[in-house]
């Protein structure tokens, strides 16, 4: 079968009504994975179409997550069907200034680990801006790959990502329209970004040699990929905002050929998705009703039941009310809906009517099983519900999905290592593991591989603390599993693929346990993908056990939490525990035990503040939005969405 064969159709709204307020065109998929599918395929088809003619195509290529599966893609076309490279001429858009060619942050060693080691292109056709240059030719060579590219025939289709800032490429804001290839200053958002990548802010060029933007607007086609929810705003605001140097990619409006391929993450602040009532008429159902009320209500800043016939016909929702009946009608119904997602028993309220509840009340007590992707995502977003259930009497396991040790600062370990240095009572044989792991971390340079010693040591520190926070919180030693899933044990920042080992040991693990309810991590915004790989692997295991009809899955609930990274919207809670003062500073209290992420953590993202502080203001927020509402007032609530089993 060819690949085009393959390919999906899109489950989105696609028709030009629903993209009245879009000024790029744009795709949106189900997934990243199927998006990537479907540009490497475009790509696929242009370099056989050109093989028939006997020309040349090229490509304008980018680095980054976004389009590593395109690649991966790329390089199982040419091992399985054969797909020659022999006639593709690349140009890659950045590289960072002044960078090593052979520097595990190079873009050169990210182009050829992640596609040209892997495919049959000729060396000569490959290239990528030289961070080795003496500054002084800096710009010659950018005037040289200027030249380049316009006698390669000039680049047929441009792969681009987007960053935070909105800049393409490194054009931060602030870049013309019509710039070229150049060095460029970064901006300190796009370096906050990078920043653990190299093990610190510290360690990022504050340079780069670019593209730029006139030379991305001079290719015949661009097509700029995003994935996830912390790309969302800015593609709204490239998509449909007006044209600003503040937002390179918005000059991507220019472009007669450019498109946004999205997965459904990344595309949901667009209006068709966000709120399509306001480009179009609705098929209404429950969520989609639960949605606009309480957009409507936020928007007035007025109480679900004191919204009127008049407010719905004002934004577009005139024919939810003739469907309805009346505004009262709706009101009530969304009401109540969100007054039944409220409960302070997570676990289920035994001896109890549970019709209208979240949660069961039978079997009581359960058993819990509380995925955490990393030893502190546990407290951080659900400590309030963990200690719910503990002091409700159930049975509470929590795996650590990984280690965690690549976000132990090198200080942390030199600390551990004089303690054990001071204890050690004349152990020869342990005196020299600790002088050699000295030794090793004096001379080691900005973000080198650490060595297996090192990884181990950073792996005890965080385990130790992760069994300080169940002491703490109640849970019995024995219940807490480290599964050290083996896609995390690189000692980089780059992970391996998961693997048939990862999904097998948390298959183990739970028909070990046969919980009552699981609680997994679906906060996806973690800028490293950690999250959405044990996510993955957690679905993986569970649809395995599912299809082959495990006695004890079908009692079994899965609730997925957020808090690390972002929150759930209020219209896609299912189950909202509030968290009082007392529990509060409990929760907090949890959070502190993980010391070597206190004060500073190595992989804060876009968010400087400490992951407590973050925590206790989503969840006050989110109690804050529920009695804007019109629910009761609570100090702070925990959300959960339930995943609802194939």
């Amino acid at each position: 079968m060819s690949q085009v064969a393959k390919v999906k159709t899109l489950d989105y709204p696609n028709d030009h009504e629903s993209k009245k307020f879009e000024k790029i065109e744009t795709q949106i998929h189900g997934n990243s994975q199927d998006a990537s599918f479907w540009v490497a395929n475009e790509i696929a088809q242009l370099i056989r179409q050109r093989q028939k003619q006997g020309k040349n195509v090229v490509l304008g290529l980018a680095t980054g997550s976004t389009p590593t599966k395109v690649y991966d893609y790329l390089a199982k076309f040419h091992k399985e069907e054969g797909l020659s490279f022999k006639n593709v001429i690349t140009f890659n858009l950045d590289e960072y200034y002044p960078m090593k060619s052979d520097s595990i942050h190079s873009y050169v060693r990210f182009m050829n680990e992640h596609l040209f080691d892997h495919i049959d292109i000729k060396k000569k056709n490959i290239h990528i801006p030289d961070g080795t240059l003496d500054k002084e030719d800096v710009r010659d060579f950018c005037n040289a790959y200027e030249e380049k590219i316009v006698q390669a025939g000039g680049i047929d289709i441009q792969i681009l990502g987007i960053g935070r800032t909105g800049h393409i490429g490194f054009n931060e804001p602030g870049s013309s329209l019509k710039s070229k290839t150049r060095l460029v200053r970064l901006d300190r958002v796009t370096r906050l970004d990078a920043a653990s990548d190299f093990f610190g802010l510290e360690n990022v060029p504050t340079k780069a040699i670019t593209m730029g933007v006139g030379t991305i607007m001079d290719a015949k086609r661009i097509i700029l990929m995003a994935w996830g929810e912390g790309k969302a705003s800015i593609i709204e605001q490239s998509v449909e905002g007006r044209i600003r140097e503040s937002i390179p990619a918005t000059f991507l409006q220019h472009h007669e050929n450019c498109e946004f391929i999205l997965d459904s993450a990344a595309a949901s602040s667009l209006t068709r998705i966000n709120t399509p009532w306001l480009v179009s008429e609705c098929d209404w159902n429950d969520k989609l009703i639960k949605k606009a009320t309480l957009w409507l209500s936020e928007k007035l800043d007025k109480a679900i039941l004191k919204l009127t016939n008049e407010h719905y016909n004002e934004y577009g929702m005139g024919s939810l009310v003739a469907e309805i009946g009346s505004a009262e009608h709706i009101n009530l119904k969304v009401f109540n809906e969100l007054q039944r997602t409220i409960t302070g028993w997570p676990g289920g309220k035994p001896n109890t009517d549970d019709s209208q509840r979240p949660e069961r009340k039978d079997p009581y007590p359960k058993r819990s099983l509380i995925f955490s992707p990393h030893p502190d995502d546990d407290v951080i977003s659900m400590g309030g519900t963990l200690l719910r259930l503990v002091d409700q009497g159930h049975e509470v396991h929590i795996a650590y999905q990984t280690s965690g040790n690549i976000a132990v600062f090198d200080d942390e370990v030199i600390r551990f290592l004089d303690f054990a240095t001071d204890v050690q009572d004349d152990n020869k044989e342990l005196e020299k593991k600790l002088l050699d792991a000295r030794q090793f971390l004096s001379s080691k340079t900005p973000g080198q591989v650490d060595s297996p010693e090192i990884q181990k040591i950073k792996g005890f520190i965080r385990k130790g603390e992760a069994l300080a926070a169940c002491r703490y919180c109640g849970v019995d030693e024995k219940n807490a599993h480290f599964q050290n899933l083996p896609f995390y044990e690189t000692g980089t920042v780059k992970k391996k693929p998961h693997s048939e080992q990862d999904v097998q040991l948390t298959y183990d693990l739970l028909n070990e346990i046969k919980p009552h309810q699981i609680f997994a991590a679906g906060d996806l915004s973690d800028p490293h993908g950690t999250h959405r790989v044990c996510l993955q692997i957690i679905y993986e295991a569970v649809d395995r056990l599912v299809k082959e009809k495990a006695d004890w899955i079908d009692d079994c609930y899965l609730w997925l939490y957020r808090g690390a990274w972002q929150e759930w919207d209020i219209a896609d809670m299912e189950m909202a525990v509030p968290v009082g003062p007392k529990d509060m500073e409990r929760k907090k209290n949890a959070i502190f035990k993980h010391q070597s992420q206190k004060d500073a953590a190595m992989f804060p993202g876009n968010d400087q503040r400490e992951f407590w502080q973050r925590a206790e203001q989503r969840n006050t927020e989110t109690a804050i939005k529920y009695n804007q509402l019109g629910m009761a007032e609570y100090e702070a609530m925990e959300g959960f969405v339930r995943y609802k089993f194939k």
